[in-house]
């Protein structure tokens, strides 16, 4: 797995060594430990889904083409776990299956959230050709409003919304559009909220409601350190999945772990 573009500090260069060589040893511990977490957290092949590394003092970029989001989250949490690591930055992308232009991934985008019962009184814009146009303005009392822009298959959603569960259900809506290669999700929550395993419990029963290939009521959510674990039992294998999709989707979540069973 290649792993190159490092940038160093030089203030954090050991006096007693030679600075190139302190560099040089500098490079290889970095590189070693992020590539080691790497393989083992994601078992990615490196001829297939080349990561590449870019290290600026302790912030660690991470960018390519991964094949599933599972891939793209547990790589960002395998680096961030790293001592010395103080941000990462992704820019992971899934690898595009079929070719969808940017306007059928604004389209589906659009359509998720704009038929969702919880943005029934959201203003909804998209930036079409270089400008933001209004898909629907909120009455007053509304739970936010919502920008949808999309770059190269990169969903981007700007703006406000009212609590985390909708920040994160408008995130997973997103990731539902077919195409998606990523989704950055900048809304704001307001009034702001603190985060906990309960917001992440709550914005995912949400979004396994929301989800029609999936019965929600079957399913319990466990969620320590937004490590979400699913139990239960649902009829298929194609529901279980999806199931586990949704929570690798919300905003947040490190790791998930899927124990439900499938019962025919």
């Amino acid at each position: 797995m290649p792993l190159r573009d490092i940038d160093y500090d030089e203030s954090s260069v050991c006096p007693h060594i030679p600075q190139g060589e302190a560099i040089m040893q500098s490079s290889d511990a970095i590189l070693a430990r992020i590539h080691g977490a790497l393989t083992h957290e994601t078992h990615l092949d490196p001829v297939r889904h080349r990561i590449e590394v870019n290290v600026a003092g302790r912030t660690v970029t991470l960018s390519g083409d991964v094949p599933g989001i599972a891939s793209k989250r547990l790589a960002v949490d395998a680096v961030s776990a790293l001592d010395g690591v103080a941000e990462v930055i992704d820019r992971l992308r899934l690898a595009s299956a079929s070719a969808v232009g940017d306007g059928a991934i604004r389209d589906a985008v659009s359509k998720w959230l704009s038929r969702d019962v919880d943005f029934i009184n959201c203003t909804l814009r998209v930036l079409a050709t270089g400008r933001l146009e209004v898909l629907r303005e909120a009455r007053e009392d509304s739970c936010g409003a919502m920008d949808i822009a999309v770059d190269d298959g990169v969903i981007t959603l700007s703006g406000h919304v009212i609590s985390l569960s909708h920040k994160r259900l408008a995130g997973v809506l997103a990731w539902w559009a077919r195409g998606g290669r990523d989704v950055a999700n900048l809304l704001e929550v307001r009034p702001a909220e603190e985060d906990s395993d309960e917001e992440v419990i709550d914005a995912l029963r949400l979004a396994l409601e929301t989800d029609p290939l999936v019965h929600a009521d079957q399913i319990v959510i466990v969620s320590r350190n937004f490590i979400v674990t699913l139990k239960g039992f649902v009829a298929t294998e194609e529901e279980r999945r999806h199931a586990e999709l949704d929570a690798w989707y919300l905003h947040g979540v490190r790791r998930v772990l899927n124990e439900i069973e499938v019962r025919a």
